[in-house]
C-alpha cells in the first residue's frame, strides 16, 4: 500500500481530514495482541474510547480505502447511536464510491440507521430490494432476505 494507495493525492486529502492515522508495525507488542493484528495492512476504525468498529486486512486500492475508511466511519457513528452521522457517511460511499465492496453494506446499513433514526421499517425493505436487484447473490442481499415482508 505504501506504493499505490498511501502515496494517492485523493487517500492524502481524506486521511489529512477526516481522521486521526496512525501507523503501528504488525509485531508491536502489546498492540498487536490487544487488537488481535495477525498481518499486514490491517485496518481498524477505532472510536474515541479505543472501540473497534471496522476493519480490514489486505491490500486496497485508493478508492477502496477510503469506501473503507468511510464504512468504518459510519459504523462508528451507527455503533453510537448517531444515526444522521452514519447516513452522511454512508450516503458519501453510495454518491462517491459506488464500484467498490464497501456498497453493499452500506446500502444496509443505511436502511437500517434510517430505520433506527425514524422508527419506519421501510427503509428497510428499500435496502432489501435495492440489495436484491444489484447484487441478487450478495451477502449483505442474504442478510437482508427478511426485510421483504416488510409492508
Amino acid at each position: 500500500m505504501d506504493a499505490v494507495t498511501y502515496p494517492d493525492p485523493a487517500v492524502i486529502d481524506f486521511m489529512s481530514d477526516a481522521l486521526i492515522a496512525l501507523r503501528v508495525p504488525s509485531d508491536s507488542k502489546p498492540l498487536s495482541d490487544d487488537f488481535n493484528v495477525k498481518w499486514t495492512p490491517t485496518l481498524i476504525t477505532l472510536g474515541p474510547d479505543g472501540q473497534d468498529h471496522h476493519r480490514t486486512v489486505g491490500f486496497l486500492e485508493p478508492k477502496e480505502l477510503i469506501a473503507r475508511l468511510l464504512l468504518g466511519e459510519g459504523k462508528y457513528f451507527f455503533d453510537n447511536d448517531k444515526f444522521p452521522e452514519a447516513l452522511k457517511a454512508l450516503e458519501k460511499i453510495l454518491a462517491d464510491y459506488r464500484n467498490t465492496d464497501a456498497v453493499q453494506e452500506a446500502i444496509y446499513l443505511k436502511g437500517v440507521s434510517q430505520y433506527k433514526n425514524s422508527g419506519d421499517p421501510l427503509p428497510l425493505k428499500a435496502a432489501y430490494e435495492t440489495l436484491r436487484k444489484d447484487f441478487p447473490e450478495g451477502e449483505w442481499t442474504k442478510r437482508a432476505y427478511p426485510y421483504r415482508l416488510i409492508g
